[in-house]
């Protein structure tokens, strides 16, 4: 158990005037309290106005993604002790329009996403009798690939995002790249359609913030790279 100071970005649309500000909080922390938890105590047992999102707890879907002392993370997988600070400092995801407190916009994400298609695009009618199926080589492929949550950490450390804000983002990229790298895929190119534009790849410096910033350890770095060769391939027929 520790005592330990929460500095909370908070903001509140029905009070403009008084914009953006800093409101701290102290909580006795026991061992094993993740920064969620945290937020939930402080929220159920201090101040009721407090907004941000949760649901699984667990790692999955995403909705927890806050920037805690000044790293994009979730805040249901951050140990609070682990942190070693006395005072953990918590903002809303960087670069996203804030709704209220620590929660975003979403939208920025979605047009990101909706930009390349994600869905797999087939012609071909499934067979009657199995799935789609794919070898074991062609499955390995997309290790890496599928497992993002879309908690939108990755496109909220990007600068090319900061710089502009119809920049697809390294969360869209990942995902084209999901689809593009499937065998059962029949039409790349309208995966890779969104992403020849100045809003897409070729805005991406290879800074690697992305990668620094998935709290899934995915590397969408490297996805870009694969789709820049599927663009130049595509280009030299």
């Amino acid at each position: 158990m520790a005592m330990l100071k929460f500095k909370i970005n908070r903001f509140n649309p029905d009070d403009e005037r008084r914009g953006h500000y800093a409101q701290e909080y102290e909580l006795d922390v026991p061992k094993g309290y993740t920064v969620l938890d945290c937020l939930n105590d402080i929220k159920w047992k201090q101040d009721g106005t407090l907004s941000f999102r949760r649901s699984c707890r667990s790692g999955i879907c995403g909705s927890c993604a806050m920037t805690i002392n000044g790293v994009n993370n979730l805040a249901c997988e951050t140990q609070a002790l682990a942190l070693k600070s006395a005072v953990i400092t918590i903002e809303p995801l960087r670069g996203y329009p804030v709704v209220k407190d620590l929660v975003v916009s979403l939208d920025p994400i979605v047009r990101g996403l909706m930009a390349v298609k994600p869905y797999m695009i087939n012609k071909t009618p499934p067979p009657t009798d199995q799935e789609r199926l794919q070898s074991p080589e062609d499955r390995e492929r997309l290790e890496g690939l599928y497992e993002c949550i879309l908690c939108g950490s990755c496109t909220s450390a990007c600068p090319s995002f900061w710089a502009d804000k119809e920049y697809i983002g390294p969360h869209a990229f990942l995902k084209a790249y999901r689809f593009v790298a499937d065998s059962r895929d029949e039409d790349a190119r309208a995966h890779l359609e969104a992403l020849d534009d100045k809003h897409g790849l070729w805005r991406c410096h290879t800074i690697f913030n992305c990668v620094e910033a998935c709290p899934k350890d995915l590397n969408p770095t490297r996805a870009i790279a694969e789709l820049k060769k599927e663009l130049v391939k595509g280009k030299m027929g």
